[in-house]
């Protein structure tokens, strides 16, 4: 894949989306897919279509913290109360920064993925959240997970993943280490209970 993972000349939100595409979708990591970064994982897809497809792993957090991205950057910050852990967005360009927003104000390098949800990743949008000026429902991710064109098929095929629909609720407003349960309630299931076999919702 490209270091970037999507086309900022083209427009997303112009774009005619598959019928069978799975952006705005979550991707729930099977109790055997034992994958050390996909254990357990709870992926956004950002982008999905016949040349292949990205997205965000939700609830995998890594030990650092925003203001430790704010320091690397040295871009002066206020230091907020429970400023937000850095999440692991996946195995992918694992040094450049993604921001999963609701979308809120207008940036440099933007994929409009919803009418609701963008992914962001260029430097001005980092720095409008250092002075508390960016969107206030925003996820900081290093990396990002992609798959290359059919790969994500054949993943679901094999049973890799179960495939929901995504709740905005789950990306912003649920505790990182409850999303994996939360999301697999919305299929009405107990990942613990089940085998190896998928479905597709």
């Amino acid at each position: 894949m490209q270091e970037n993972p999507w086309n900022t000349s083209e427009h997303p939100e112009s774009l005619i989306e598959s019928p069978d595409s799975l952006r705005d979708h979550f991707l729930i990591a099977m109790p055997a897919l034992t994958d050390s970064i996909f254990s357990h994982s709870v992926t956004y897809i950002c982008d999905h279509s016949d040349q292949g497809a990205m997205g965000i792993v939700i609830n995998h957090p890594l030990e650092l913290k925003l203001s430790d991205v704010f320091d690397q950057l040295d871009i002066d910050y206020q230091p907020p109360l429970g400023l937000p852990r850095v999440l692991a967005g996946g195995p992918v360009n694992t040094q450049r920064g993604f921001v999963l927003h609701r979308d809120e104000g207008i940036w440099e390098s933007t994929l409009r993925i919803t009418s609701e949800i963008s992914l962001t990743a260029s430097r001005d949008i980092v720095t409008a959240i250092a002075k508390d000026e960016g969107p206030k429902h925003a996820q900081f991710a290093l990396g990002y997970a992609g798959w290359a064109p059919g790969q994500l098929e054949e993943e679901i095929n094999d049973n890799a993943w179960l495939v929901v629909r995504a709740d905005t609720g789950i990306i912003f407003d649920t505790p990182v280490e409850e999303r994996w349960g939360a999301t697999a309630k919305q299929l009405g299931i107990d990942l613990n209970l089940i085998s190896s076999t998928a479905g597709h919702a």
